[in-house]
C-alpha cells in the first residue's frame, strides 16, 4: 500500500510472484527459501527485503497459510501491468516459485527459476551490495 512503500525504498528487494490463486510446492519453497536467504545476509540483512506478489483475488485466510506468520515478509496485490510487464521481461508466463530481484531504484536486476540455489542468490546478491552505492 502507500502507507508501507516506504519498507522497500531505497532496499534490495528479493521479489516472489505468485501469478495464480493457489500457491503450490515450488511457491512454499521460493517463499521459505527467501526468508533463509535474507538471514544468511549477515550484516547486509538490513538491506535486503522480501516482498510477495499475490493475485488480488486470492483469499486472504488462505494467503495466510502460505506464509503461516513470517512477519518480516512484505505482501502486496499484484497489478495486471505488473503481471504483464514480468510476463514480457521472461517473454513467458511467470511459473510458480520465480524470484526476481530488484534494486533500490525499483529495477530488476536478476530472475531466478523455482528451483533457484539461495546459495546462488546470496553470491550474485553480495557481489551487488558490494559494488551498489545504493540501499
Amino acid at each position: 500500500s502507500v502507507e508501507n512503500i516506504h519498507e522497500i525504498k531505497g532496499h534490495w528487494v528479493l521479489v516472489n510472484v505468485i501469478p495464480k490463486t493457489e500457491c503450490n510446492e515450488f511457491c512454499q519453497q521460493a517463499i521459505h527459501k527467501t526468508k533463509q536467504l535474507r538471514l544468511m545476509m549477515n550484516k547486509d540483512l538490513t538491506r535486503v527485503r522480501r516482498l510477495v506478489l499475490v493475485q488480488p483475488d486470492v483469499d486472504k485466510a488462505t494467503a495466510q497459510l502460505w506464509w503461516k506468520d513470517d512477519l518480516r515478509l512484505l505482501r502486496a496485490k499484484l497489478e495486471l501491468s505488473i503481471l504483464e510487464k514480468l510476463k514480457g521481461i521472461r517473454n513467458d508466463e511467470i511459473p510458480e516459485g520465480m524470484l526476481f530481484l530488484m534494486d533500490p531504484l525499483g529495477n530488476l536486476m536478476m530472475q531466478y527459476e523455482p528451483d533457484f540455489d539461495p546459495y546462488k542468490v546470496k553470491s550474485d546478491l553480495r557481489k551487488l551490495l558490494k559494488i551498489s552505492q545504493l540501499g
